[in-house]
């Protein structure tokens, strides 16, 4: 058997009605895809990789201020991946800064930082310290204000040298007894 191509009139072999042309600009944009997802991924990797501005945040999930020592405090702990200076505040569920603990206090690159809250809302502007078992110092500052109310609170760390503020990840309750 032999095949037989279909002709047109005029003698040329058919042809598909629709023939692929490459457009320039339809190349360009494909390469720059290509590029940008490649970019995409290296980047991803290397955020991946790099550790948290603040590690190892730790807090009480519940505690009152009319508690028994030491439920009276609210214990809060955290890392920082460089050091800096940090001011510390307590932040409500709607954004409001109910307390600052501290400000602009130094605090040492991967070591970590404790310090506890009494409840009570304005501006530190005395501190005491504690130390545990371990020798570890724990800074308390002293607020005088009014006891915040019972509610959801989080900490909020804004760290001077970077420029930057990290919330925390995790609320605690103040609970009223």
């Amino acid at each position: 058997m032999s095949e037989v191509s279909a002709a047109t009139e005029d003698g040329a072999p058919d042809r598909p009605a629709w023939t692929p042309r490459t457009d320039p600009l339809v190349r360009i944009v494909f390469a720059l895809l290509v590029v940008a997802c490649f970019a995409a991924f290296f980047l991803t990797q290397r955020l991946k990789h790099t550790p948290t501005a603040v590690q190892s945040f730790e807090r009480t999930l519940t505690f009152s201020p009319s508690a028994p020592p030491p439920l009276n405090l609210e214990q809060i702990s955290f890392k920082l991946a460089h050091a800096d200076e940090v001011t510390v505040a307590i932040i409500d569920s709607r954004g409001n800064v109910v307390a600052t603990l501290v400000r602009d206090h130094p605090v040492a690159r991967y070591k970590q930082f404790s310090l506890r809250w009494n409840g009570r809302r304005g501006t530190a502007r005395r501190y005491s310290t504690q130390r545990t078992p371990h020798g570890r110092a724990i800074l308390v500052p002293i607020n005088q204000g009014a006891l915040a109310p019972p509610g959801e609170y989080r900490v909020r760390v804004s760290l001077r040298e970077q420029g930057r503020t990290v919330l925390s990840p995790w609320s605690f309750t103040l609970e009223s007894r």
